[in-house]
């Protein structure tokens, strides 16, 4: 009563190179969207933190949770005409908060913050 290689295996048939030529894998370009500009910055964060920091070159934005690094450094040196030195993001998780009106709590949603260096001499103006 023999349980493993009582069948002969079965021989693979080879394709021919055209056959696999013809089928073409999907590229993995195709299914990553790219972002524009203005769906990578949301708008840029004025707080007094981010005051004192333009001091030291440093700029701060919201961004799109999705957005990386290099999308938000290509962002910021097609939209203000600078080139970013250093790009450095937060994510900031949601909150809970109390509700003024009602008895309860809510969220506060979460959201993503970029800190972005400026080579040095070069400034970013906001009207």
């Amino acid at each position: 009563m023999g349980l493993f290689g009582s069948k002969k295996k079965k021989e693979k048939k080879q394709e021919s190179p055209k056959a696999a030529a013809s089928v073409e894998p999907k590229k993995a370009a195709q299914a990553t969207t790219t972002l524009g500009i203005k769906d990578v910055l949301l708008r840029p964060r004025v707080t007094e933190k981010a005051a004192n920091m333009t001091s030291r070159n440093v700029y701060t934005f919201d961004v799109r949770k999705t957005a990386t690094k290099k999308e938000i450094a290509s962002a910021v040196s097609a939209l203000y005409k600078v080139t970013p030195v250093k790009v450095t993001v937060v994510n900031i998780p949601s909150k809970r908060v109390a509700m003024r009106r009602k008895r309860g709590y809510g969220r506060v949603a979460s959201f993503k913050k970029a800190y972005v260096s400026l080579k040095e001499g070069e400034s970013i103006t906001f009207a």
